[in-house]
């Protein structure tokens, strides 16, 4: 890889962590940063240091999850200081459950992984009980990383205020809509292996347009009922986290020991980091699909624990 690639990554880094710096200071009535902000800042710095510095086999192999642990906290901190809350300090229990399950929805895509050959694992020759910590630790952090960028953009204020509501959309649409999803999501795995490869953006699109539908059906949190109402906050904030997420791993990946590297046959000779560059275009839908498919999965929870408790209260009724 050329290194006027790495800098072209630096610098897209760079403006877009200063864009977030200038976005943070310029918001009104901004409280101290908390304690937790303050260690993951110092999580990512040390983290950095150390792996510079070639301190020990520890800090290469899981350099991904610590910084990301780092980042995390950071980020939950900085909107603490905006908000007075974050999302650790409303809800704990509730963002253990985010990270619990982070892992199983990533190994959907694992996964397609398997069938379409888009990355590989490289870098972590332990042993099988350290390497599965490895993921499951760098794992936990993907659905957490997303979640607090998107708050931290929401608490930045980006895409606030509401446009123009729309027309309630129809029943058939709606349908319409999740079964275009559905073909998205199965079709790449349908066909061989050879065609199926380039179709993995298709995946990062197709369970949006599958589980939205569900979520609004069910009363849940929907992309698409914002969208009639005329409010993009969420959709414009995920949007620009996937991107903040993306540059953030692939920036940390490209020094980690223990990485990924992308063989998918599309722009190979192209590359930002690790990524070929076209690949960059995947993080923004990415993390709107990644909220989408918590929500569904939190909201189908809460339909399933309310119809259980059903039987109860009719009993304590009679």
């Amino acid at each position: 890889m050329g290194g006027h690639h790495v800098a072209a990554g630096v610098v897209l880094l760079a403006g877009t962590v200063f864009f977030i710096a200038w976005r943070y200071y310029r918001r009104p009535h901004r409280q101290p940063l908390p304690a937790r902000g303050w260690a993951g800042l110092g999580i990512v710095v040390l983290a950095e240091a150390l792996l510079f510095l070639h301190a020990g086999w520890f800090i290469a192999v899981y350099f991904t999850p610590i910084v990301w642990t780092g980042y995390i906290l950071l980020a939950d901190g900085l909107v603490a200081s905006l908000r007075g809350e974050s999302r650790i300090t409303r809800s704990p229990a509730g963002f253990l459950a985010l990270a619990f399950w982070s892992i199983p929805l990533w190994l959907i895509f694992e996964a397609y992984n398997l069938r379409l050959g888009g990355w590989v694992y490289v870098g972590m020759p332990l042993s099988p009980a350290l390497d599965d910590l490895g993921y499951a630790w760098a794992f936990a952090t993907i659905w957490p990383g997303i979640y607090e960028t998107t708050d931290l953009l929401e608490a930045l204020g980006l895409f606030a205020g509401r446009f123009q509501p729309q027309r309630p959309s129809r029943g058939g649409v709606r349908l319409l809509v999740a079964l275009a999803g559905l073909v998205m999501v199965t079709v790449p795995v349908l066909v061989p292996s050879s065609i199926g490869g380039y179709l993995f953006g298709s995946v990062w699109v197709g369970f949006v347009l599958l589980l939205d539908p569900l979520l609004y059906a069910w009363h849940g949190p929907s992309l698409l009922r914002d969208w009639e109402r005329g409010a993009y906050t969420k959709l414009g904030c995920l949007l620009v986290a996937g991107w903040v997420s993306g540059i953030l791993w692939e920036f940390w990946n490209y020094w980690a020991g223990a990485r990924w590297l992308y063989v998918f046959h599309i722009e190979q000779g192209w590359k930002i980091f690790q990524m070929p560059a076209p690949g960059f275009a995947g993080f923004p839908p990415f993390a709107v699909e990644c909220w989408v498919m918590f929500e569904t999965l939190r909201t189908l929870w809460v339909h399933l624990t309310a119809a259980g408790k059903q039987p109860e209260l009719a009993h304590t009724r009679v």
